[in-house]
């Protein structure tokens, strides 16, 4: 459940970010932050969903 919240969270966080062009992280490229913070939390929402299956 922590992995699936988190992921979801990361992603709804960077979208909005994203969306207002306000930095993602800061003294990194927009574009690499965002591609950094999306990747994770893709990746740590389908850890969550892969735990999830294995109950």
């Amino acid at each position: 459940m922590a992995f699936t919240l988190f992921g979801a969270g990361l992603l709804v966080w960077t979208g909005a970010r994203s969306l207002h062009r306000a930095p993602v992280a800061h003294g990194v490229s927009p574009m690499a932050a965002a591609a950094f913070a999306t990747s994770f939390g893709a990746a740590f929402v389908i850890l969550g969903v892969w735990c999830f299956g294995r109950i």
